[in-house]
């Protein structure tokens, strides 16, 4: 089974001035594909190639892991953007204020974690695995919380080729632009998957 992109939700140009067409043209276009090219070379004619994506995710490791593992987290990434507002939809408005204290607490709390995240990585909401509560968490390089047993409902990519074009060196305006492109829907049915 190889892997293959899915075809992005919107037009490259429709996230502007967000995301510029040309960021989504690198980033969705070449970069993504290059990882799943990369992840479909080194599987080829092994037992790994009779894994799904998330399976390749949760039981590779070194460089299949790396180029699967981004595979899945890109697609994941563009999955969760829309070029139109979404309102939150009321029960998982519900698990956010009830596991943060307020909508504000926990944008306030993504903001400042994607920020920090050191380097090159990934800030997500889960569902903690230990916990059931929702939870903002960072990766590092292809670092994916499911390989821990959380559920992932949201990602933000912070890896400098996401932003740097159109932000330079400022991701935190990124990220809270990014905020505001989130498909709420979305994330409401990887909870309630």
């Amino acid at each position: 089974m190889s892997i293959s992109v899915n075809p992005l939700k919107f037009p490259a140009n429709a996230l502007e001035p967000f995301i510029s067409a040309k960021t989504i043209g690198f980033h969705y276009g070449k970069h993504l594909q290059n990882y799943v090219n990369t992840a479909n070379t080194l599987i080829k004619d092994s037992d790994l190639d009779k894994l799904s994506l998330i399976e390749l995710v949760k039981q590779s490791s070194g460089a299949v892991f790396n180029n699967a593992a981004q595979a899945y987290n890109h697609q994941f990434y563009f999955d969760g953007l829309t070029p139109v507002k979404t309102e939150v939809p009321a029960a998982l408005k519900d698990k956010i204020d009830q596991d943060f204290g307020s909508f504000d607490n926990f944008k306030n709390e993504f903001i400042t974690k994607a920020t920090g995240n050191f380097g090159s990585g990934w800030t997500w909401l889960v569902v903690d695995h230990a916990s059931g509560k929702l939870a903002v968490k960072n990766t590092s390089n292809a670092g994916n919380p499911i390989t821990d047993g959380d559920r992932i409902l949201l990602t933000v990519d912070v890896w400098e080729h996401a932003y740097y074009l159109d932000y330079q060196n400022l991701r935190k305006s990124y990220v809270e632009k990014f905020l505001d492109h989130v498909d709420w829907n979305f994330v409401n049915s990887n909870l309630n998957a």
